[in-house]
């Protein structure tokens, strides 16, 4: 009762405020903590289903993860991380096998690949970014911003005194040219023709956009600008481009405008130290057919030190989703736009001419593709000899990299590995396995 005694009307009051001063102050608190994790996930997760709620088969998914593990298994390639998401979601994640034989840390699914010529696509998005600013038009002459490629020779052979022999081009290089790999150049790193020999002569790739692009044009052309398809170093020639026009430097440019409004936080040219520890180790198939560490060269030394627009991006798999999926939305990721719905469709269409997809090494519609603007572009799926759609656009990179895009089914496709020179046959299995999951829509 003494106790009771002393509790006066004046102290109820105080700790009944004390009270409710402290329940509003958790119940701030609790919505403070569910607003950053509701933000947290808009901002670094893409939304996820199961397989079964986009159409898919978790069933048949499972003979994606035997055959890939089982390459893994057989030393036919180091550690794959495959990626599926179907109407906007993420329902297949997988990673499995080394990501360094000599260390054996295993591969993971936040692993930072090299993503080679994977890059190319984002170059193509970066220079549509300033066609839809009117910067350009796709039938510019490219003399129009590089005034050197108006003096440019095209090679016709040898003379009897073993000269080279030089032709002046039947029509300038286009930028539509230089999207689609129809300029007259080549690459200089695959090739064994004269003027591959002339680019690796100048060593081309070997320093920056600037010294690259001052040396192109004093080199010849393989062919007549539109008359075949070679693949080259087209996309240097765009990264070029997009200097030009935005007056940023490339890397800046694409990371500004391209990266960080679709949070991609893992993409990145420049290998920092502190994503170091995250990036596989690289590696080629040896004469034996085991796989071994890459010998260093031009493409595999320095990996993105130099910003070019055909190789130099590495990404996660999730990031590059998020580009891709972006691309599947028409332009658009969470509420970034970045090209509009026709700009998309004018890129993932067929833009070759007859005579180059007939010429000699072009992709060529005989085997069922065509090219677009920076990616190929399915267009018959039985001369492809493989599951697909009409529409289906993507492309791969030299470590055995691949994306596919499927605006029919409205599905997203990422594989991802490390090894040069890989196997094709494995690619195309995962094409395969992955369209065998489709089980509705």
């Amino acid at each position: 009762m003494a106790q009771n005694e002393r509790m006066t009307p004046m102290f109820v009051l105080y700790r009944l405020r004390f009270l409710l001063i402290g329940l509003v102050t958790s119940v701030l608190i609790v919505g403070v903590f569910t607003t950053v994790e509701s933000t947290g996930a808009k901002a670094d997760d893409s939304p996820t289903a199961t397989p079964e709620q986009v159409g898919m088969s978790s069933e048949r998914l499972k003979r994606l993860d035997m055959a890939i593990h089982a390459y893994v298994d057989r030393g036919r390639t180091p550690g794959v991380v495959t990626m599926i998401a179907r109407h906007g979601k993420i329902v297949h994640i997988d990673a499995y096998g080394p990501a360094d034989l000599a260390s054996g840390r295993k591969i993971r699914d936040d692993d930072i690949f090299r993503m080679y010529s994977m890059t190319k696509p984002i170059t193509s998005v970066a220079l549509l970014m300033l066609y839809e600013e009117g910067k350009f038009q796709l039938t510019d002459p490219l003399g129009r911003y590089f005034p050197a490629f108006n003096k440019v020779k095209v090679f016709s052979g040898f003379s009897a005194a073993g000269e080279m022999l030089l032709d002046s081009p039947k029509r300038p290089i286009t930028i539509q040219d230089v999207f689609r790999h129809t300029a007259g150049f080549t690459y200089g790193l695959f090739g064994d023709t004269p003027v591959d020999k002339e680019y690796q002569k100048a060593k081309l790739l070997d320093g920056d956009l600037k010294g690259f692009i001052e040396k192109l044009p004093t080199l010849p052309l393989l062919y007549q600008p539109g008359e075949r398809w070679v693949y080259s170093i087209s996309h240097d020639v765009q990264a070029a481009l997009v200097e030009q026009l935005s007056g940023m430097k490339f890397d800046e440019y694409v990371r500004r405008k391209i990266f960080a409004p679709l949070g991609m936080k893992d993409a990145i040219f420049k290998i920092t130290g502190d994503k170091q520890a995250r990036v596989p180790a690289l590696y080629s198939a040896g004469a034996n057919g085991k796989i071994e560490p890459a010998e260093k060269g031009v493409l595999t030394s320095n990996y993105g030190e130099a910003a070019f627009g055909g190789h130099s991006i590495s990404s996660t798999g999730r990031d590059y989703a998020r580009f891709a999926q972006m691309l599947l939305n028409g332009g658009e990721l969470n509420g970034a736009r970045l090209l509009s719905p026709k700009t998309v469709e004018l890129m993932t269409v067929n833009h070759l001419p007859e005579r180059a997809l007939s010429s000699p090494g072009s992709i060529g519609l005989n085997g069922g593709s065509g090219y677009g603007l920076g990616v190929s572009v399915l267009a018959n799926t039985a001369r492809n000899g493989n599951i697909g759609s009409a529409g289906e656009f993507g492309w791969s990179g030299a470590a055995s990299t691949h994306f596919l895009v499927d605006p029919k089914e409205d599905l997203v496709a990422i594989y991802l590995t490390q090894l040069m020179g890989g196997d094709s046959g494995l690619r195309s299995e995962f094409v395969t396995l992955v369209y065998q999951s489709i089980v509705g829509k």
